[in-house]
C-alpha cells in the first residue's frame, strides 16, 4: 500500500532480516513484547527461515520515505473459509522515528495501512491481537480504531509475570478510510 509515494507496506524479503531483528531488539519495543528478551542472531534466523515460506503468515516492512521504519507480522492467517480470520502485530523503529518526530505520524499510519492490508488486501473478516495491559499508550491507540480488549490472562513469560489482553476487530467495525463509505 502506497500513499503519496511515501510511505509503504511490502513484502519482507531475506535483506530484511537484519533490520526486522535490529528493530524488534530495541529496548521500547522489548518493554512492550510479551517475549521480552533481546532476539539472537540464530534464534532470529530460525524464525525467519519458517516465517519467511509459511502460507498461514505475512511479514512486511513499513517505509516512510524510503526507509524501513518498522515492521507488521500476520500470522495464524485462515484464508480458506468463512470468517477469514488472522493475527497480528508490529512494532516501529522506535528510536529512529523518536529522533525525527515521526512516532505519531508513523504510528497512525502504520495502523492505517495494516489494517487496510488486513481486511482489503488479505480480506479477513477478523483481526486479532494482543496487548500487555501495562501498555496504556497502545490501548488508547486500538480503541482509537474501534479494537476491542477481551479478557485479561496472566501468564509468565522470561522470567516475568504479565497479563496480556486479547483485542479483536471485525471488518464491519473498522474505521473506514478517508473517501469510503
Amino acid at each position: 500500500m502506497e500513499r503519496e509515494g511515501e510511505q509503504v507496506l511490502r513484502t519482507a524479503t531475506d535483506g530484511d532480516v537484519d533490520i526486522i531483528r535490529d528493530l524488534r531488539n530495541q529496548q521500547p519495543n522489548r518493554e512492550v513484547s510479551i517475549n521480552s528478551h533481546e532476539i539472537t542472531a540464530d534464534e532470529h534466523l530460525g524464525w525467519w527461515t519458517k516465517a519467511s515460506v509459511d502460507p498461514t503468515r505475512r511479514v512486511l516492512i513499513y517505509e516512510r520515505e524510503g526507509v524501513a521504519a518498522g515492521v507488521v507480522n500476520f500470522f495464524d492467517l485462515e484464508l480458506d473459509g468463512s470468517p477469514r480470520t488472522g493475527a497480528w502485530g508490529f512494532f516501529l523503529d522506535a528510536e529512529g522515528l523518536a529522533e525525527r518526530g515521526e512516532t505519531l505520524p508513523a504510528w497512525i499510519e502504520v495502523m492505517k495501512d495494516a489494517t487496510g492490508y488486513a481486511f482489503d488486501e488479505l480480506e479477513l473478516d477478523d483481526l486479532y491481537g494482543e496487548v500487555l495491559e501495562h501498555n496504556a499508550v497502545v490501548r488508547q491507540m486500538n480503541r482509537r480504531f474501534r479494537f476491542v480488549e477481551g479478557e485479561p490472562e496472566t501468564r509468565l513469560s522470561d522470567g516475568r509475570e504479565i497479563t496480556v489482553l486479547p483485542i479483536s476487530l471485525n471488518k464491519n467495525n473498522r474505521r473506514k478510510p478517508k473517501g469510503n463509505s
